[in-house]
């Protein structure tokens, strides 16, 4: 699908403006304390002008044939690029937790990564400690991974996904 750089676009976003829009697809998770599983995905990345874009994600858990199973994860926050090429991202979750990332993306190609800085839980939520992202576009798809400390393991690959611009 074509892409447009909107005409209101904040100058610190535009290394990152290849994510802008409706992404969809597919992914897979897998952990060492739970069953590995597939789901589907839809990633909105919009912009108002300001220095920054709202994110939101929703999945859902589909069985062998990609039919949907149930809802899954929801998150939701702000990506916010700075002039350096620096970002910084806000996320909160359905299921207990907020998180601070820190990254970068990569000047000239449509490739970011961030880290985790802060995670604060709630009483009910499970023990998560930190995480690490990449997002990168891949022949017109964004691809993403997500690496997480969670539940006494280590850092380490939990979910992937190919997401195509709708």
């Amino acid at each position: 699908m074509p892409f447009e750089i909107p005409e209101n676009l904040h100058p610190d976003c535009a290394p990152v403006a290849w994510l802008l829009g409706t992404w969809r697809g597919n992914g897979h998770g897998d952990y060492p304390t739970i069953e590995a599983f597939q789901f589907g995905q839809e990633c909105i990345f919009t912009h108002d002008g300001r220095p920054f874009f709202h994110y939101m994600s929703r999945s859902w858990i589909v069985d062998e044939q990609g039919e949907k199973v149930r809802d899954a994860a929801i998150e939701t926050g702000f990506l916010r690029p700075k002039a350096d090429g620096s970002l910084e991202l806000l996320l909160t979750h359905h299921t207990g937790f907020v998180e601070i990332w820190y990254g970068a993306a990569e000047i000239g190609t449509p490739r970011l990564e961030l880290s985790t800085d802060a995670v604060a839980r709630t009483q009910t939520a499970k023990e998560y400690t930190g995480g690490h992202r990449m997002y990168g576009m891949v022949e017109g798809d964004l691809l993403w991974a997500y690496d997480m400390a969670a539940m006494g393991q280590p850092l380490q690959p939990h979910l992937w996904g190919r997401l195509v611009r709708q």
